[in-house]
């Protein structure tokens, strides 16, 4: 049984933990698959958006306790994505996680490094790591004092602590909440609205979105013209134009 299981959904790419026994605890076998599945995307053009989830009850439990106690944490890691092959990927494409019962530890840091997030109402989510000795290395405690106030961000850190989802809502880490049945096609959904865009204005406004809160506003400015000048000057910019004036459907090239 294949630990990460892939397929595709028009231009929608999904991405599935499947150690469901393990509550989906990430081992190698996760991390190189989550990796290859995003090599796979990324370099498919008709890809715009992809998803990750995760099989059974739980969206994702982190690393597999058995291995950090075996001292095999880096086994948990790769070269492009370091922990579960995503979590410092520079992956061009817009992430959904869809997650449902518990995004805890290493499973909330992989939702923290995608873009977007649609949750069952059941899920729970927080960094639990300081309750075993441990400490969250995954990204947490760097994207969540950028995502929600400071104060909130150092709680859920020292004390391991979880949120549900109306909290998480609240704060601004999801965009949605769903029943637990829903939560894929909710995320489908979101990732089809996303893919009839035009792929270079998709690409180029989610670059500007990412990087813009690290800069300088003058340095902003830099980049925000630098990303719309390459928009402006694609084929896809006049035929997006076009397409509105002729009342039909664009029909992207991506360049």
């Amino acid at each position: 049984m294949a630990a990460v299981e892939v397929e595709r959904n028009g231009r929608v790419g999904i991405i599935r933990l499947n150690r469901p026994e393990a509550r989906n605890a990430v081992n190698n076998d996760i991390a190189t698959g989550v990796e290859a599945a995003l090599d796979e995307f990324e370099s498919d053009n008709d890809i715009q958006a992809v998803i990750i989830t995760g099989n059974g009850p739980t969206f994702c439990a982190g690393a597999d306790l058995k291995l950090v106690a075996a001292g095999r944490g880096a086994e948990m890691a790769t070269a492009k994505g370091n922990f579960a092959g995503i979590v410092t990927r520079d992956f061009p494409k817009p992430i959904i996680a869809a997650v449902h019962g518990a995004a805890l530890a290493g499973g909330f840091e992989i939702m923290l490094s995608c873009d977007l997030v649609v949750a069952a109402d059941d899920t729970r989510f927080g960094l639990p790591e300081v309750k075993r000795g441990l400490f969250a290395a995954a990204g947490g405690l760097i994207r969540l004092p950028k995502r929600i106030p400071l104060a909130v961000a150092t709680e859920l850190a020292i004390t391991g602590e979880p949120i549900g989802a109306d909290r998480a809502l609240q704060l601004g880490l999801v965009n949605r909440i769903v029943p637990a049945y829903q939560v894929v096609d909710a995320a489908l959904e979101l990732a089809a609205t996303i893919a009839k865009n035009g792929p270079l204005a998709i690409k180029n406004s989610l670059a500007m979105v990412r990087e813009a809160q690290d800069l300088t506003d003058e340095d902003a400015w830099k980049r925000n013209i630098e990303l719309a000048l390459e928009v402006f000057a694609s084929k896809d910019s006049i035929e997006g134009a076009t397409a509105f004036a002729e009342k039909r459907e664009p029909r992207w090239t991506g360049t």
